[in-house]
């Protein structure tokens, strides 16, 4: 198997965002986090924080996730921000305020939310970002980024599958074995009117029955150039960090321009 072929194969297995979805996340809320029990989320944390530290404004106070889900990396992130997560499925942000009842929870779709007030940082996680629509909706959710986001402020964008690393016609098992609450997850991929499409079935234990329900998740397939233009048409400074948190899709990160001091600054190299 070829790297890329390699990179392809996970991109596919792991699937889509914890959250972005809306009603597709409603059924699986109660089970997501057994699901991604694989992800290491106090290490993506870190990073975050990291990257924050290097890029971001100082001090850095005030963090907003959107498409937060179940609010994981928000447990660690709470512990260093005053954080909010803001999320379209009102199932995904009931099973966070029961882990975090400090955290503040909004319910809210991409691209065209309104919190009315401004953030420090702005993360997008796990590829919640391809499911917007197409790119003119891509433009106008990194402007509500913006505007959410402080002088000096940064965005942090995981992106979902690019077109040439999408691999449709497959099909892909997850399980999660336990000795009372096994899961599984086969989903199969295919490409629609450029899009890629998982139809995901689901097979869980729940109270000493077997539960089974289906999801489909639509998921745009941006290429570099659009997040790109998606950032800049946003007046934000743009830059594409080769290593990131799931399988090798990288991370986006977009600066507000900091507030004018009469003086020039240096620019971040």
């Amino acid at each position: 198997m070829s790297r890329l072929q390699a990179r392809r194969h996970r991109s596919a297995r792991e699937g889509p965002s914890s959250a972005g979805g809306g009603r597709s996340y409603g059924r699986l809320a109660e089970f997501y986090d057994r699901v991604y029990s694989w992800k290491d989320y106090r290490r993506e944390s870190e990073g975050i924080r990291r990257l924050v530290r290097r890029w971001g404004p100082s001090p850095a106070r005030t963090l907003l996730d959107v498409g937060c889900g179940t609010g994981e990396h928000l447990r660690y992130l709470a512990r260093r921000f005053e954080c909010t997560g803001l999320d379209p499925s009102s199932q995904m942000l009931a099973v966070a305020r029961k882990k975090l009842p400090a955290v503040r929870w909004e319910r809210g779709a991409m691209p065209a939310f309104d919190l009315g007030r401004s953030f420090d940082v702005v993360i997008c996680l796990f590829s919640a970002i391809g499911y917007v629509r197409d790119a003119s909706a891509l433009r106008a959710t990194l402007r509500t980024f913006a505007r959410h986001l402080n002088a000096g402020g940064i965005v942090l964008v995981e992106p979902w599958l690019t077109p040439d690393v999408w691999k449709p016609g497959s099909v892909h098992l997850l399980s999660v074995p336990s000795p009372t609450e096994p899961l599984a997850r086969m989903n199969s991929s295919v490409t629609e009117d450029g899009r890629s499409v998982m139809e995901m079935h689901y097979l869980a234990a729940l109270r000493g029955r077997v539960v089974h329900w289906k999801e489909r998740h639509v998921m745009s397939l941006f290429t570099d150039a659009q997040y790109r233009a998606a950032f800049r048409s946003a007046g934000l400074t743009v830059h594409r960090l080769r290593s990131g948190f799931t399988s090798e899709r990288g991370i986006y990160l977009g600066r507000k321009s900091p507030p004018r001091t009469g003086r020039k600054g240096r620019r971040p190299s």
